[in-house]
């Protein structure tokens, strides 16, 4: 495997203020084994609701990612104090880099799905939203589409400025002054058009931070749009799951481990898989 941490500000100068950093679980080629496979890839954006990058949602989702064949790419963005666009801006450069190095990483550049928690998951589909705004070529320098996953996978996020809102994550993406004008700009379901990517979505009933109505926001407007989608509401499980498992689970904690939701890792792994047509 290719494990290393890349600075996103060595590849894009732009981003010269930025501390963001992509660790790649990029899985290395056998001679033995289809030496020029080009696998999936998956870059992954903890929760932490714009005031931090949670661990928990990090390392070990990468690690399940691999062990399904699918090559993982941690990204640690920009939190508060820091504003949008910069997540925005780290995500597409991460998006761009990992369609620039490819080959280095043993990439198919048409199988890069984008993989985010609650916050995370807001910004995720920011990606998958948002990638076409014009602002972002032209400041990182990237080819128009460059940075634009294949799929989303959304577990938990996230997602509207309105009603059904997680107030703390908006006041850190954009300050507690922000205007109606910036929140709309963000409430992602009304951001979905047709050239938004297919996307894998998960939520728990009950959840009791974010509620369940921002993923139902979203399969609404991707329904709308035309665009394909996987879609499932656990009937029971706290906020911030991440893997479901004891190895995610908090100090312990018997709430985060759910076995009923673990279910999402394999089914997520099969519809990728099944989206890209590729068979490990």
């Amino acid at each position: 495997m290719i494990h290393q941490t890349y600075a996103l500000k060595e590849f894009f100068p732009s981003l010269s203020d930025s501390n963001a950093v992509l660790t790649a679980y990029a899985i290395a080629n056998s001679k033995e084994i289809q030496p020029d496979r080009r696998r999936p890839g998956v870059l992954i954006c903890p929760g932490g609701g714009y005031s931090f990058t949670s661990a928990r949602e990090a390392e070990p989702v990468a690690l399940q990612f691999v062990a399904a064949g699918i090559s993982a790419f941690v990204l640690d963005y920009s939190v508060a104090p820091a504003r949008y666009p910069t997540q925005l801006l780290e995500a597409s450069a991460a998006m761009a880099l990992m369609r620039r190095r490819a080959g280095e990483w043993n990439l198919n550049p048409d199988m890069l799905a984008v993989c985010g928690f609650s916050a995370g998951g807001h910004l995720a589909a920011s990606l998958g939203t948002l990638w076409n705004e014009p602002f972002l070529p032209e400041a990182l320098g990237t080819a128009p589409g460059e940075n634009r996953p294949n799929a989303m996978v959304l577990c938990y996020p996230v997602i509207t400025a309105g009603e059904m809102a997680h107030r703390g994550s908006f006041d850190c993406l954009l300050g507690e002054n922000a205007s109606p004008e910036q929140l709309r700009a963000l409430s992602l379901e009304t951001r979905v058009t047709p050239q938004t990517p297919p996307a894998f979505l998960w939520h728990t009933y009950n959840d009791p931070a974010v509620p369940v109505e921002n993923t139902l926001l979203m399969a609404q407007a991707l329904r709308r749009a035309g665009v394909e989608f996987d879609l499932h509401i656990y009937r029971d499980g706290v906020h911030g799951l991440s893997l479901c498992s004891g190895d995610t689970a908090r100090a312990g904690d018997p709430q985060l481990i759910n076995p009923h939701a673990q279910t999402w890792m394999e089914l997520c792994t099969q519809w990728m898989r099944d989206l890209f047509d590729y068979r490990a």
